[in-house]
């Protein structure tokens, strides 16, 4: 559980400079440049990796908090629908982006709900949990901060049908391929 739990402290802390500390970080990343974005970039793939190996090992002794009925199997695909198409919806403005403002803190948020309503134990509270305070959290703190601009697509009228199918696509793809694969778990209930 160590690995999981250093994992989250960095990942989610290095995501979580600009909520805490949006001057700070702005005046650090231009006066160190391309060094932040490789310093911030290894904090945050460090701490992804220790998240991954951390879980994995903690789902070798489980400790149980809670047991989901059977039927939240069906509810969690119906909630990750979206959350694809949501994480590539800020890279291609459209009405989507215009009308959530957030689309991406809301797909961690639908996420980590998502997981939490299926899954039980102290590793999953701890994973999903974790996620989901801090993409609430995000969410407020731009009542109070000013969004730094990404490089996105060119606006159209049709990146919201290429949102679409491109993360409906994606979903399938990982919910059918990729889950099983990677994380051991059949991500749609038989």
């Amino acid at each position: 559980m160590t690995y999981l739990v250093f994992g989250l402290v960095l990942f989610l802390g290095v995501h979580s400079i600009s909520i805490v500390a949006p001057a700070w970080r702005d005046r650090t990343a231009f006066r160190l440049g391309n060094a932040w974005r490789g310093l911030y970039s290894l904090v945050s793939i460090a701490g992804f990796i220790l998240i991954i190996r951390g879980y994995g090992l903690a789902r070798h002794g489980p400790v149980v908090l809670y047991a989901t009925p059977f039927w939240t199997r069906y509810i969690t695909p119906v909630l990750m629908l979206p959350v694809f198409p949501l994480i590539l919806a800020p890279y291609f403005p459209g009405r989507i982006k215009t009308a959530l403002k957030h689309p991406m803190m809301i797909a961690v948020t639908l996420w980590a709900v998502a997981h939490l309503i299926v899954a039980g134990t102290l590793s999953d509270l701890l994973l999903f949990g974790g996620f989901l305070v801090w993409a609430i959290t995000d969410i407020v703190s731009y009542r109070w901060r000013t969004q730094r601009p990404i490089a996105t697509a060119p606006p159209m009228k049709l990146n919201d049908v290429i949102v679409v199918v491109l993360g409906l696509a994606l979903y399938v793809i990982f919910a059918y391929w990729l889950h099983p694969r990677w994380i051991g778990v059949t991500a749609l209930p038989l």
